[in-house]
C-alpha cells in the first residue's frame, strides 16, 4: 500500500469512543486533517501512525497557546 494510504487510514469510531488521554483521563477529540488524537486538558496532540494511536506522552506534540481547539 502507498505510504500516503497506510498514513491516513480511518480510525475505528468505537475505539476512538474508548480512548481516553493517559495524562488526564479526560476525552479526546480526533483532528483528521492531522491525524492526532488532541487532549484539550493536557495540551497534547497524539499521533496516529498507520492507522494505531500513539498513545505515549513522549510521542505527543504539545499545542502550542495560540493553537484552538480541535473539534
Amino acid at each position: 500500500m502507498p505510504q500516503n494510504q497506510t498514513q491516513n487510514r480511518p480510525l475505528d469510531p468505537k475505539l476512538l469512543s474508548m480512548l481516553v488521554c493517559p495524562v488526564t483521563r479526560g476525552p479526546l477529540t480526533f483532528d483528521k486533517e492531522r491525524q492526532e488524537l488532541v487532549s484539550d486538558k493536557a495540551r497534547l496532540a497524539f499521533p496516529i501512525r498507520d492507522g494505531i494511536a500513539v498513545m505515549l506522552e513522549a510521542e505527543a506534540r504539545r499545542l502550542d497557546e495560540e493553537e484552538g481547539t480541535v473539534r
